[in-house]
């Protein structure tokens, strides 16, 4: 691509807003650096490198990298063997820690970014040298004591000295004898030395070395001579901490030296890096899409939007040409928008050609072709004596010259800037030409003569902008296959020209030349209402879309209240059942402690214990018969014999008696009756018993009513104990597990006699005394097998 398309085409902006996006000097080169590239597969793996940078941002949040210095000299510093200044040593060390994060970063189990995770594979950590150099090195003016042993030792040294002289000075200046030679009683330095300032006429009373003396020599500087001895020793000290230091630096410079190749190769790795991110980050600042590439010159725009206008009032384009036609022929009014779709086609291809995702919606296509060019705007030139007609027609020159049948032509109002019906002419030959190559080209006229070419001329077709007359302005919406009419009648007419002027043009116009305008204008007017009835049908589409959405929604949310509220009741009536149970049980084992104890139970203890339980089985009463919210309706009409489920308990239960005017049901379940609201029961369906093959009777089962409790009170022992033969026949053909024998407490013959004939019979699983509620010794509770 020559530089005057990338200029022409604002591909340069592009590229000034992807280098604001990168965090390092070499990723920025890179982006300043970038340029199309015209192989299909050298350009699908830099877009696909660009969404594996779009999904670990995603996926990251942040910025995966961190920013490091460019290091390249001091890499080859290193390499000859100099010695690396504290500085230098840090931004290295930088590079080592970018490399060890975005290693750990980027080298993960995800199996989307396989580029990416390559490229981070390559990158090299040295850790232990990375700690040892920041651990030394607190700044570049500041080396840390325990960066080495002998370091440590020598500034040791050196803060005893420091201690010494000042204890010696601070004695001196302190002294009331000594005060009065000195200008002031303070400690200074000079020539890296402690000083003490001497008035002039009190030089002789301090021996000592002068090392300076102030700008009127009222003041002399003098070094006395009980801390010369000192000094010399500080500065030796100072000497070998210089040294030390020197030879730390050049240690980790040494050690550096073999790692140049590796730490340069891991400055190229995170150049790239950087780069790749900062075309994810444009492509989220952008909203832009992974476009699909081909080399067939197919090309398909869904929504696109020019990345360089306000993105809150661009109006979005779709385009595609490339299949049934190679040309596109853009026509209409002025500032219509033309020149941006033009610039759009041309900046999408050399934006996928980079590598970038484009603004647009999913399903653009785009493709890859060897060379673009563009003859857009004004470029007439004072100095060559070129008009804006020669401008053009030298850039068209060179495009001739130059394209290929796999190349892309871009022409602003083509043949513009002559006598239009030369320039019409000329435009025609152009485009005849390029369609013969079967180059893809896309133009932009206001001639009606190349309206009709596009009509009537196989591969090639029209397309329009619109525009608003009412208003005058352009509603920038491009429509293929419908030509532009420029609507300068109506334009200036509206803008105030007098209608006697603007008829006596349409006077000059011929009689083919205003039906053509017409059949133009009727085409618009049909597509532009069609297009508002799609835009109507589409938002009736959408709000219904909407309704349903929030009708089930509310519908989700109800159901969900439903189960809440059912679920909230049976964990509080099994809350009330438990603890009813748990008062009965303990009444019960009261009850036969004070038997067991043979302690007369009071009147008042029984009564206390009775009401005891009357209160728990209260509590589950009411909360049975309180009524619930529910989304289906309750039963109607329930009669007793009728089954339901006690919806908070999970239990079957009969109807007893039907329901009253509060609602309330009063059922029985197993042995206990209990009134229930209505809300709380759904009716069961009767279900028809399943015939049991290995049954077999004179009596009809199915239709008999087997109660679950036999009374034998009042019968002599052979007579009860053939009543309880039939009852557990019944029982078990009605496949009941459970059921009681009242044979009352008497005498106790009547339970003993049944309770040793229930022991050998085959029907009978195990047996007990009944528990407080049940009857207790008055009656046995049955477990049949």
């Amino acid at each position: 691509m020559t530089e005057r398309t990338l200029r022409v085409l604002e591909f340069t902006k592009i590229r000034e807003q992807l280098t604001s996006h990168t965090i390092t000097d070499m990723g920025a080169e890179l982006a300043a650096a970038l340029i199309p590239d015209a192989d299909l597969g050298l350009v699908s793996q830099a877009l696909q490198e660009t969404e594996e940078a779009y999904v670990v941002l995603s996926h990251h949040g942040g910025h995966p990298l961190i920013p490091c210095a460019d290091v390249r000299r001091q890499l080859k510093l290193a390499e000859i063997g100099s010695t690396l200044s504290p500085r230098a040593l840090l931004d290295v060390a930088g590079l080592m820690r970018a490399s060890r994060v975005a290693r750990d970063t980027l080298v993960t189990e995800r199996e989307n970014t396989p580029q990416l995770t390559a490229l981070a594979s390559r990158l090299s950590t040295h850790h232990r040298l990375e700690s040892d150099i920041v651990a030394a090195i607190l700044s570049e003016e500041e080396i840390a004591d325990h960066a080495s042993k002998e370091l440590a030792d020598i500034r040791r040294h050196i803060r005893q000295c420091n201690s010494r002289v000042r204890d010696k000075l601070n004695s001196m200046i302190h002294s009331s004898t000594f005060q009065k030679y000195l200008q002031e009683t303070i400690i200074t330095i000079r020539s890296d030395r402690f000083v003490l300032p001497v008035k002039q006429e009190y030089r002789a009373n301090v021996p000592g070395l002068i090392h300076d003396q102030s700008t009127t020599g009222a003041t002399l500087f003098v070094e006395p001579m009980a801390v010369v001895e000192i000094n010399n020793d500080l500065k030796q000290w100072i000497a070998k901490e210089k040294a030390e230091i020197e030879r730390i630096l050049l240690a980790f410079s040494a050690e550096i030296a073999p790692l140049s190749d590796q730490l340069a190769a891991n400055q190229d790795i995170l150049a790239r890096l950087d780069f790749a991110f900062a075309k994810a980050a444009l492509s989220r600042a952008m909203f832009g899409v992974l476009p699909r590439v081909n080399d067939r010159g197919f090309i398909k725009i869904v929504r696109g939007r020019h990345p360089l206008l306000d993105p809150d009032t661009v109006v979005p384009s779709d385009l595609w040409m490339g299949d049934v036609f190679t040309s596109l022929v853009i026509t209409g009014p002025n500032t219509g928008g033309k020149t941006v779709t033009l610039k759009t086609v041309g900046l999408f291809t050399l934006m996928a050609q980079a590598g970038l995702h484009v603004p647009a919606d999913l399903g653009t296509e785009l493709a890859v072709f060897d060379e673009v060019f563009a003859d857009i705007g004004d470029e007439q030139s004072i100095e060559q004596s070129l008009s804006t007609f020669s401008s053009h027609m030298k850039n068209i020159v060179d495009i001739l010259q130059r394209i290929t049948p796999n190349s892309l032509a871009l022409f602003d109002e083509l043949g513009a800037g002559t006598d239009p019906t030369e320039g019409a002419a000329l435009a025609q030959a152009v485009l005849g030409t390029l369609l013969e190559m079967k180059a893809r080209t896309v133009a932009t006229t206001h001639y009606s003569e190349l309206k009709e070419y596009a009509l009537t001329t196989p591969g090639v077709e029209n397309a329009s902008v619109e525009f608003n007359v009412e208003t005058l302005r352009p509603t920038y919406r491009l429509s293929i296959g419908i030509p532009g009419k420029s609507n300068a009648f109506e334009i200036s007419q509206r803008l105030g020209l007098p209608d006697m002027i603007i008829d006596k043009a349409r006077e000059l116009l011929s009689h083919d030349q205003i039906r053509f305008e017409d059949v133009i204008a009727n085409a618009e007017y049909h597509r532009q209402v069609a297009r508002r009835e799609r835009e109507l049908a589409e938002e009736g589409r959408q709000e219904i879309i909407r309704l349903r959405e929030e009708a089930e929604a509310q519908r989700k949310k109800l159901e969900e209240s439903r189960e809440q509220a059912i679920r909230k009741a049976k964990e509080e009536a099994r809350r009330i059942l438990e603890k009813a149970r748990g008062e009965s049980e303990a009444i019960v084992s009261e009850l036969k402690r004070m038997k067991k104890d043979g302690m007369a139970t009071p009147e008042h203890e029984v009564q206390k214990l009775k009401q005891r339980l009357q209160q728990g089985l209260g509590e589950v009463q009411d909360a049975l018969a309180q009524p619930v919210q529910r989304v289906t309706a309750p039963p109607r009409d329930l009669k007793p014999g009728d089954t339901v489920r006690l919806v908070h308990l999970g239990n079957d239960a009969t109807v007893l008696v039907a329901p009253n005017s509060k609602g309330e049901v009063q059922v029985q379940a197993g042995v206990m009756k209990m009134k229930v609201h209505i809300s709380q029961l759904e009716l069961r369906k009767e279900e028809k018993p399943k015939e049991r093959a290995h049954i077999r009777s004179m009596v009809d089962v199915q239709h008999r009513a087997v109660a679950q409790e036999i009374d034998l009170r009042g019968m002599a022992l052979d007579e009860a104990l053939g009543e309880v033969d039939k009852f557990l026949d019944n029982a078990v053909l009605s496949a009941l597990s459970i059921v009681h024998v009242i044979h009352g407490k008497g005498t106790g013959t009547l339970r003993a006699g049944m309770q040793n004939h229930l022991k050998k019979h085959p029907h009978v699983k195990s047996y007990r005394l009944g528990k407080y509620g049940e009857g207790e010794e008055g009656v046995t509770v049955v477990t049949l097998r």
